[in-house]
């Protein structure tokens, strides 16, 4: 009943939450003082953090068609460092490098020579015979370099003196802000976890979600019956407060929602407090009993099984969900709901009408949560795959960002998050179909990002697969345009 629709934007929602969070680095913001030493170890320090990467085998200049030290990229000691591969996914430096707007370029001429000095230095020897590498020891090895190496290299100063900005005080505070950025790398295994907890959570809250708009008429009816009862118990009741129209609260569809098996065993396991919210259920009450809907109902000779499926049917689609109020509701009550509504609703109305071809409620079943345990392990499966390989899969779309094309102030952070989870779905789910993963999230693209996100979305993917379908990595039918 959780489609691949729904499981695929929590995939989206919950990767933006965890890449956005998890970032092991907390890049300095610009400064806002114009002191001339501030300005100035504010860019030298972006300059060094792209040097770090750099000697590391990382393109950082996208106008080069090499690195400006060849060999650093098939040292895998260094591009195996996994604080390196962090750093050069974080979103901030990847759009530093994008807008080429640094003064990387400006060391290419001392490039070779830092590299030289420390592949052949006791602390990388040291750190090459490791066995076991943590993250710690990755750190530690940059940190050792920085102040051994690039700190005390003659050239990298002479090659700082040339910026007009330069000051001694801002080359050393541009060295402490690095150790500092560097030094508050983290290990996200916790982070992960419960991103991984979240997905799950947030699925079962859509799962509420369905049992509880099902359960609103059952809400609403008892709420007028208390109203009734109250109109009868006036001090002074009329006419019409002793003998009300119980049309609504004589309704059969709500009785056998009520009564139904499945709904009694997960309430008893699950209490959902949206049926608890006396002034949403009082006012989508109020709702139902001024609406044209509940006076045709009324003035009806006669009602039926089928006519009172019917109202309960129209009443959930054209009042309740539609509703103002359920969305306040919704919002306060889960921070998934309002995402789920649309969704969770059409799972309800479509219940509603297999109850109404029933006979009279008897028998039937409420939706399973997943239609199968492969779509129930869909979900998880497409995160991991997305987190494990986001680092790759971003690589692969940086690829294809053109420039020309596509002003890289736009490649929005939410468009590289649909964009992976896309990749990892059309990369590690064979058996479906290339062209289903792209409309999905480029539909997904429209409703979550910029206007014209799903556009941008469609080129980098089509660039992308018609690239690895040509290499024969796809490994799928793929139609090239």
């Amino acid at each position: 009943m959780i489609n691949r629709i729904l499981i695929r934007i929590k995939v989206v929602q919950m990767l933006y939450s965890y890449l956005l969070t998890r970032s092991e680095f907390k890049i300095e913001a610009a400064p806002e003082t114009t002191s001339k030493d501030k300005r100035y170890a504010y860019s030298f320090y972006l300059d060094l953090l792209l040097l770090v990467l750099e000697l590391s085998g990382v393109k950082v200049q996208g106008g080069h068609k090499s690195l400006p030290v060849p060999e650093a990229g098939l040292n895998k000691y260094l591009t195996g460092n996994r604080m390196v591969k962090s750093l050069s996914t974080d979103d901030q430096i990847r759009t530093l490098i994008l807008r080429g707007t640094s003064s990387i370029a400006d060391f290419d001429t001392v490039a070779a020579k830092l590299y030289n000095e420390i592949i052949t230095s006791a602390a990388y020897r040291s750190f090459i015979r490791l066995k076991d590498r943590d993250l710690k020891t990755d750190v530690n090895f940059w940190l050792t370099m920085l102040n051994t190496v690039i700190r005390k290299n003659t050239e990298v100063l002479e090659v700082a003196r040339k910026s007009p900005d330069f000051t001694s005080n801002g080359f050393e505070k541009a060295f402490d802000m690095v150790a500092a950025t560097l030094s508050d790398y983290t290990d996200t295994r916790t982070l992960l976890t419960e991103a991984r907890n979240s997905l799950d959570r947030s699925l079962d809250k859509a799962y509420e979600l369905y049992h509880g708009l099902l359960m609103l008429p059952v809400a609403i009816t008892r709420e007028q019956e208390r109203r009734l009862d109250a109109n009868r118990n006036k001090y002074v009741p009329s006419a019409e407060d002793l003998n009300p129209n119980t049309r609504l609260i004589d309704n059969e569809f709500v009785k056998a929602i009520e009564a139904n098996q499945d709904m009694q065993d997960y309430l008893a396991d699950n209490p959902i407090n949206l049926l608890d919210d006396d002034v949403l259920i009082k006012r989508l009450l109020d709702n139902i009993l001024a609406s044209d809907l509940y006076r045709e109902y009324l003035e009806a000779p006669a009602t039926d099984w089928a006519s009172d499926c019917e109202f309960w049917r129209a009443a959930m689609k054209n009042i309740i969900l539609p509703s103002d109020d359920l969305a306040e509701a919704l919002e306060s009550q889960s921070v998934y709901w309002n995402d789920d509504v649309v969704i969770m609703g059409t799972f309800a109305i479509k219940t509603i009408k297999k109850f109404a071809a029933s006979d009279e409620g008897k028998g039937v079943h409420l939706l399973p949560e997943y239609k199968d345990e492969e779509d129930s392990q869909f979900g998880p499966r497409l995160f991991l795959y997305a987190v494990e390989n986001h680092e790759a899969y971003r690589a692969l779309i940086d690829r294809f960002v053109n420039s020309a094309q596509w002003d890289s102030e736009r490649v929005a952070f939410m468009d590289v998050v649909i964009l992976i989870c896309a990749l990892a779905e059309i990369l590690n789910f064979p058996s479906i179909p290339v062209n289903v993963s792209l409309n999905e999230y480029i539909e997904i693209a429209h409703y979550y990002s910029t206007a014209k996100s799903g556009q941008f979305i469609n080129g980098i993917l089509y660039s992308v697969l018609k690239d690895l379908h040509e290499k024969g990595e796809l490994g799928k039918p793929f139609e090239v345009r």
